[in-house]
């Protein structure tokens, strides 16, 4: 059983290529590094704005705003401070990984310039 969440990644063809998709499209922000966890990945550019975590068919990505989003995609968010909210977001289909989610992703993104 895969316990890395590479491996996880890597052993489920959905998750691979939702990942890939994801990835390519991160690449385009400038300074953004990629932290490998146990069970997680998070992006950070001087502080983490975006959590990666497989699930087995997909992958929940947790953006970092300073706001909760308004959408019927939001899976959960919560409040974790006075400035600042995860939001969670399931992706099950690289189709997924659309303009609305990339706008609220360069959103978590701007707030850590």
């Amino acid at each position: 059983m895969a316990r890395t969440a590479r491996e996880r990644i890597t052993g489920d063809p959905t998750s691979s290529t939702i990942y890939e998709v994801l990835m390519e499209r991160i690449s385009a922000l400038s300074g953004c590094e990629i932290q490998e966890n146990a069970s997680s990945f998070h992006v950070a550019r001087g502080r983490a704005f975006l959590g990666i975590h497989p699930r087995r068919g997909g992958i929940l990505v947790n953006i970092v705003l300073t706001r909760q989003l308004e959408s019927p995609r939001v899976f959960r968010a919560g409040c974790v401070s006075a400035n600042r909210w995860h939001n969670e977001i399931i992706l099950l289909d690289p189709a997924a990984v659309d303009p609305e989610l990339l706008l609220w992703i360069r959103e978590g993104y701007d707030l850590t310039a």
